[in-house]
């Protein structure tokens, strides 16, 4: 089993086309794994349940994640479809990190961070964190956000479970190159 492509997959349809293997998935983006099995069963290779958890467990990014009893599994984060993920707002780190490539700075630094097909605008706790998602796309260019600024003027942020901080947007303002970058 090649867990990279499965998880590949298992995000297009959990974040982005559940209907493209015939599923629904309810408000808070959640489906139940048998379905989802006999789902991607269906509609090309399939999946036992010990690799769906093998992927669940091993994914680096740790983008799915089961309910509490098992039964069900959704996306963590990452959704373009509206999704109401139930994670409570919190108080953000002082400062959070974005990870980007130089081609979008300019727009970046006019507009700011928007979700655009995404549900949320995503940010790493780390520098490391912020350098890698980058890096997915060319050279990476690391962006500083003052978190605490933004949370102050009543910004709401919340983590989602992987560790993701999830903001509607970062005005311009609120952005710096980190080290100068």
């Amino acid at each position: 089993m090649d867990v990279v492509r499965v998880s590949k997959r298992l995000s297009y349809v959990l974040r982005h086309q559940p209907a493209s293997i015939g599923l629904t998935l309810d408000d808070a983006g959640w489906v139940d794994v048998e379905t989802l099995l006999s789902a991607l069963a269906a509609h090309g290779p399939g999946l036992s349940r010990a690799e769906l958890e093998h992927v669940v467990a091993t994914n680096d990014k740790r983008r799915f994640a089961f309910d509490e009893t098992g039964a069900r599994i959704r996306a963590t984060q990452g959704h373009s479809r509206p999704v109401e993920l139930g994670y409570q707002p919190q108080t953000p780190p002082d400062e959070l990190f974005h990870g980007t490539v130089e081609r979008f700075v300019p727009s970046i630094l006019a507009d700011g961070l928007r979700a655009g097909r995404r549900h949320a605008v995503h940010l790493s706790s780390d520098v490391a964190t912020a350098r890698a998602v980058g890096g997915r796309r060319g050279s990476p260019v690391v962006l500083r956000v003052d978190a605490a600024a933004m949370a102050a003027q009543g910004f709401s942020f919340t983590c989602a479970t992987n560790g993701v901080w999830l903001v509607d947007a970062v005005p311009p303002e609120y952005l710096t190159f980190h080290d100068g970058e």
